[in-house]
């Protein structure tokens, strides 16, 4: 009888093995990359305050939300800018991405853990939780809508 308690024991053990590591994130397939780095993208080109690759990665008519507002490419090109001037810097790293893929479409949401760093260097760590919506036009993946909402601090730490 404890033989058989051992062996069910060890049974429902390797069960919950197998759920906790099928419900980890599966790796990407290349396509699913390709929509991974094209937000990525977006994000170096803003970082560099280069409009121009921001455009190379947006559809016509993009627009985001993000602090409570609408954004076009120009005007959150300009905003980032702003902020450069001023001495501001961000670090914004795509993790956790989730991406789904339907014929040439594409929706992605990922968690954003990053850093504004002040213009006096000190740095606080952010985390914003982000999606798009893109479209695959000339065999290239461009995003047509994006949404961020930034994380509380005193939720960050949970």
């Amino acid at each position: 009888m404890r033989f058989l308690r051992f062996i069910s024991a060890g049974l429902l053990f390797t069960m919950y093995l197998t759920v906790a590591s099928s419900a980890q994130q599966k790796p990407l397939s290349p396509e699913q990359a390709k929509v991974v780095e094209t937000v990525k993208g977006i994000f170096v080109a803003a970082k560099a305050d280069d409009a121009a690759k921001f455009d190379q990665l947006v559809l016509p008519g993009f627009y985001m939300y993000d602090v409570g507002k609408r954004f076009d490419g120009d005007a959150i090109i300009g905003l980032i800018r702003e902020y450069h001037a001023k001495g501001m810097k961000f670090e914004w790293n795509v993790t956790e991405p989730d991406v789904h893929i339907t014929g040439n479409t594409a929706w992605i949401a990922y968690v954003n853990r990053g850093r504004i760093t002040d213009p006096q260097g000190k740095a606080t760590e952010q985390s914003w939780l982000e999606s798009a919506f893109l479209e695959k036009r000339g065999g290239a993946w461009k995003i047509a809508f994006f949404h961020s909402t930034r994380v509380p601090a005193e939720q960050e730490a949970h």
